[in-house]
């Protein structure tokens, strides 16, 4: 009896260390090339089959003395067995209407419908698609011991495919605690590609908790967590 107690114990611990909340609110900062130039401030809500994500990127520090703005990412769609499915996603800033972008997903008919810039278009929309905020979100639907991790994302004009491999696991210090992390970065193919690496935090829930772009042209985007809330 006590062998057999302590065998369901063990199946089902690891499915309880990494079940996924309900609700989700983390702050991060944001840096580029060394210089905080401002800080994010995130929350994901589900209800049911439905979820919902919200991000808002504020100017701070020396930039806020020239550039006092605001961009503002949304997601909201369904949850499924494979995890995030977008319905619609939205880009906006708060001083100009340049860069804004509504993308609604058909699934039904394999399509995403883009307005931006004042036109339309219908791009083709593979399976498992993920937005340009629901995609970090999907990383806490990862299954354990994936090497390669494959999505299509889209910005909400066009859809990629982005593929992630696992570089090492690293125990990474942030402002908002230390944190054993899964370390992955994305394969590029060409120079002209922007490069990114993501690392996720083993004990909770895989959930990004440093997020580094490099640009082509040499520049370093950094969004590192300083706060996070889950329940």
């Amino acid at each position: 009896m006590k062998t057999a107690l302590a065998l369901v114990l063990a199946l089902l611990a690891p499915a309880a260390a990494f079940a996924v909340p309900n609700d989700i609110a983390a702050e991060y900062r944001l840096s580029v090339t060394g210089l905080t130039i401002g800080h994010v401030s995130e929350t994901y809500s589900r209800k049911g089959d439905t979820y919902a994500i919200r991000s808002v990127a504020r100017s701070d520090g020396p930039l806020k003395l020239f550039l006092d703005d605001q961009l503002t990412l949304q997601s909201s769609g369904r949850v499924v067995a494979t995890g995030l499915q977008p319905l619609e996603f939205a880009q906006r800033r708060a001083n100009t209407s340049k860069g804004a972008v509504q993308a609604t997903f058909d699934w039904d008919r394999g399509v995403m419908h883009s307005e931006s810039g004042g036109s339309t278009s219908d791009v083709p929309l593979p399976g498992e698609t993920q937005d340009r905020i629901s995609v970090m979100y999907q990383f806490m639907n990862l299954k354990p011991g994936s090497r390669t991790v494959e999505m299509h994302m889209s910005n909400g004009r066009k859809v990629e495919l982005y593929i992630y491999r696992f570089v090492d696991e690293q125990e990474l210090q942030t402002p908002a605690g230390r944190f054993d992390t899964l370390h992955y970065e994305r394969v590029t193919s060409n120079a002209g590609e922007s490069k990114a690496q993501v690392w996720l935090a083993k004990d909770r829930f895989n959930f990004p908790v440093r997020v580094v772009f490099d640009d082509p042209k040499g520049l370093r985007v950094e969004q590192v967590l300083v706060g996070l809330e889950a329940h």
